[in-house]
């Protein structure tokens, strides 16, 4: 035998350890399909999950969600809420509110919205020229104008509105919606998180936090952008020694389970490796929006010479692709966090004009086009879509500036699709938005109404955590019924 000493080792030739350790994958491979044969698991399916689908308190409208959660909090007075007497005061004092001080400090005068509110769809629902392409979808939309926050501050005011709580540490809705109804498509995350091309909200994972629940119902956060991470198989392990390997540790894993049935911990691993494994395949397709037609990326811009408007484009139409493949609950989010107010979400405190300028239109085409596709391919029979933000805006211009502080008094959410009322407004605030006076709600309703829409009891979703049964909702909520269609 001749040998090529001149040759790069293990390029043509193997040496004793070379040789020693793929022997041993191979006829380690070998002698496990041959014990997993034996015991009938080689091909087994996998035992349900925690994540496989569960049966709701009763029959749902909604069997998947899409939030879009504007961080920074949106002006409802320059968006939705239409206001004449802030037209016709605008440069006056606010009556009984002059020297008012909010988070920022003292106000100044009254100010009317820079954009025209102008009468859209058959309903003849007025809206803010900032969102055009919405404003063509207020017939789909059931608007609630008297909303409430507890905080008028940014972080725990994404908190309360991701979490029903105010604090880090509670489970976020989508992670409740995943541990109480489980999930239609074992291949995909059943909560996922997209955040904005800009970045994340302030509070980062902590608005999709599993909290106390078990670890598998955290969301997943991954966007067009951004693919999950750290799913491909090593090249130099092949698909059949990968297999065999995810057999015997599910073998191994379940006999461990049996011994020790209450280790969630445990469980979750399990079940996210599992689902790691399986979306291998499944994600690198649920993102491939080279599939999608020309008109779709049309609708969605995601060829606009805007790249922060294409890429949320990508994001909507990803969030479509989630849910259409039976992901029970996505967070869409637009806007991320920065230092500089204003710069990169709605958090309009001294140019709203320019400001908004800026974000509206991000928003407005590719969320618009998200409404209008699920509609047409018949989702939004049974999906719900979920607008929102932490809270409102004053109807004052903050003294020296022309932007507007934070107001929790007072603000406004939309829901569309499944089980809603479709062009109807709930809710009032005054005259000039600082505050709600008619049929006030706060988020700790909306989020039972939303839990309501998808066959869940608010009060009797509950897990036991730190010596008390706790929920979403708190020890508070009650169904807003009257946008229930």
């Amino acid at each position: 035998m001749s040998h090529q000493h001149d040759a790069p080792l293990g390029r043509h030739l193997l040496d004793r350890r070379g040789f020693l350790s793929h022997m041993a994958t191979g006829v380690g491979g070998i002698a496990l399909s041959s014990i997993l044969a034996e015991k009938g698991l080689l091909a087994a399916e996998p035992k349900a999950g925690p994540l496989a689908p569960k049966p709701p308190h009763f029959a749902p409208k909604a069997r998947r969600v899409i939030h879009i959660y504007c961080t920074g909090a949106v002006s409802h007075l320059d968006t939705w809420d239409y206001k004449p007497e802030l037209i016709k005061r605008h440069g006056q004092p606010m009556p009984g509110a002059e020297k008012l001080l909010t988070f920022q400090g003292e106000n100044g005068e009254l100010a009317k919205s820079p954009w025209e509110f102008r009468p859209r769809g058959e309903t003849g629902k007025y809206v803010s020229d900032l969102l055009p392409h919405l404003a063509e979808r207020v017939d789909d939309m059931a608007f609630v104008h008297s909303l409430t926050s507890k905080t008028n501050t940014h972080g725990p005011g994404e908190m309360f509105m991701s979490t029903g709580f105010t604090l880090e540490g509670f489970p976020s809705i989508g992670a409740w919606a995943s541990y109480a109804l489980g999930t239609e498509d074992q291949d995909l995350p059943a909560y996922v998180a997209i955040p904005d091309p800009r970045g994340d909200p302030q509070q980062g994972p902590a608005n999709w936090t599993n909290g106390f629940l078990p670890a598998v119902y955290q969301g997943t956060a991954f966007n067009a952008e951004r693919p999950i991470r750290h799913l491909a198989r090593p090249g130099s392990i092949s698909a059949e020694d990968d297999r065999a390997a995810r057999d015997l540790i599910r073998v191994l894993n379940d006999e461990h389970l049996e011994r020790n049935p209450g280790d969630e911990e445990l469980s979750a691993r399990i079940a996210a490796y599992e689902l790691a494994a399986r979306m291998q395949l499944s994600a690198p397709e649920v993102g491939d929006l080279s599939r999608e037609s020309p008109a779709t990326r049309a609708l969605y811009g995601l060829d606009d010479p805007n790249p922060i408007l294409a890429g949320f484009g990508r994001n909507c139409l990803l969030a479509r692709r989630l849910v259409e493949r039976g992901v029970r609950f996505v967070t869409l989010f637009n806007g991320a966090f920065a230092m500089g107010e204003g710069a990169l979400n709605w958090d309009g405190h001294r140019r709203i004009k320019s400001d908004y300028d800026r974000h509206g239109p991000i928003l407005d085409k590719p969320a618009a086009a998200l409404l209008r596709d699920l509609k047409d391919r018949g989702l939004l029979d049974d999906t719900l879509v979920v607008w929102s933000t932490e809270f409102g805006r004053m109807p004052t211009f903050q003294k020296g500036t022309e932007g507007r502080d934070h107001n929790p008094k007072g603000f406004t959410a939309w829901l569309a699709g499944a089980g809603v009322k479709k062009g109807y407004s709930h809710g009032a605030t005054d005259p000039f938005g600082y505050e709600a006076v008619e049929d006030v709600t706060d988020v700790h309703d909306f989020h039972a109404t939303i839990l309501h829409l998808m066959g869940l009891d608010h009060e009797r979703l509950t897990y036991y955590n730190n010596g008390a049964q706790r929920r979403l909702t708190d020890v508070h909520g009650h169904v807003i019924r009257e946008i229930l269609a």
